[in-house]
């Protein structure tokens, strides 16, 4: 009888967080519940520790890297930019192990799925710069999160997103236009000369990048497929594409 293969290992840099005099380092709940229901992955934190990680190790023994969504912003010093109280909360601890993690999964060829905060990071680690207050710019929506306490409305369909014709991700979900959420108020400015752009909002906002030369999978939306995909088929699609690009890795690998 053959053997069923294992899940594959998927990374999720965590977040460092303060609280009480103590800090800790945490993932949302709804990223590792995705990861193991719709993409098929093993979800495993790699906690805020940059001292102590060999990346490019790290990275070989991983089948994917699922940079998550956060309630900090990337320091603009990242980017060359000064210290901004705007650009706050940071997490300097997070950055510290994701921009030279993005730049490891990117040399080897480890599908990367990067989620708002991610796709942010993903940006900056290649060269680009972002906006830390999108909603103070002319003619831009505000894509903050909504006033309300109820989970169901923070994360509900927000605005529509035109995707790139013939695109990657209009390939994965099959489909010229996507409705989604927005809980951000940190984008893209510049784009990293390698990354192309994949979707956009209505205001002109990047929403969605790809990297077009890279030799394994690579997605970066500003959106949160990772919210019931199970009940969003775009959603479901994008973690199902990032899950076989996950085995596949795992099945050279082994």
């Amino acid at each position: 009888m053959m053997r069923a293969p294992e899940a594959p290992l998927v990374l999720l840099p965590a977040c460092r967080l303060d609280k009480d005099g103590q800090s800790y380092h945490t993932i949302g709940d709804k990223y590792v519940r995705a990861i193991a229901a719709a993409a098929g992955g093993l979800p495993l934190m790699l906690p805020s520790l940059a001292d102590h990680y060999d990346v490019d190790a790290i990275v070989a023994r991983a089948d994917g890297i699922v940079l998550t969504g956060s309630p900090s912003n990337v320091h603009p010093e990242a980017y060359g930019r000064a210290s901004d109280p705007g650009a706050e909360p940071h997490d300097t601890w997070r950055d510290a192990v994701t921009l030279p993690l993005i730049r490891a999964a990117l040399a080897q060829a480890c599908p990367l799925l990067a989620i708002c905060r991610g796709m942010q990071e993903l940006n900056v680690a290649l060269g680009g710069t972002l906006h830390p207050r999108l909603h103070e710019l002319a003619a831009r929506m505000d894509h903050r999160r909504p006033d309300s306490d109820d989970i169901a409305v923070q994360y509900g369909p927000a605005h529509t997103v035109t995707l790139r014709p013939g695109g990657v991700l209009a390939g994965i979900v099959g489909a010229e236009t996507l409705t989604v959420n927005s809980l951000h108020w940190q984008g893209i400015e510049r784009p990293a000369n390698n990354l192309r752009v994949e979707a956009t909002a209505e205001d002109g906002t990047i929403e969605a990048v790809t990297m077009p030369d890279a030799a394994g999978f690579v997605l970066g939306v500003q959106w949160h497929p990772e919210y019931a995909p199970e009940t969003n088929p775009g959603a479901c699609a994008i973690f199902g594409a990032f899950g076989a690009a996950a085995r596949e890795r795992a099945a050279r690998r082994s």
